[in-house]
């Protein structure tokens, strides 16, 4: 149970004492722009749940939606960490590419397909062209 990551340069490491509640991929354009390709990739975890050590700085920016999202990464070497988003409190969506086992990772749904560029398709999961309905925002962007 729980898993552990970190940024490229060691000065950011994290412990979540949970599994992941979700983790999916998301198209969203502040996912698109923060990952410097076509989607996200996240695991969204209880706050609570998480030991962090480090310095990590901050950029907050409103979504698609109107919700306030905090993206954190390492100053150092500029890695990407997590985002939390207003709509979800108590909730932070860790970057899959920043965990020590990236096996850890098993997405179980794509969100905002609508906005993915076309060489950046992904098949095989539960597709959405915005948020499912009845769902909280599953990316920290959307």
């Amino acid at each position: 149970m729980g898993f552990s990551g970190g940024c490229l340069c060691g000065a950011v490491r994290y412990q979540s004492s949970a599994d992941p509640a979700m983790m999916g991929h998301c198209h969203c354009v502040d996912c698109r722009k923060s990952s410097g390709t076509g989607h996200c990739s996240h695991l969204v975890v209880p706050t609570e749940s998480l030991t962090l050590s480090g310095r990590l700085a901050g950029y907050d920016h409103p979504s698609d939606s109107g919700n306030m999202v905090t993206r954190s990464f390492c100053p150092v070497c500029g890695c990407a960490i997590h985002s939390t988003n207003s709509a979800m409190p108590g909730m932070t969506f860790l970057r899959a590419s920043s965990l020590d086992d990236l096996e850890v990772f098993r997405p179980q749904m794509v969100v905002y397909a609508s906005r993915a560029p076309s060489w950046d398709a992904i098949s095989g999961l539960p597709t959405f062209d915005t948020m499912p309905p009845m769902m909280p925002p599953m990316s920290p962007g959307g």
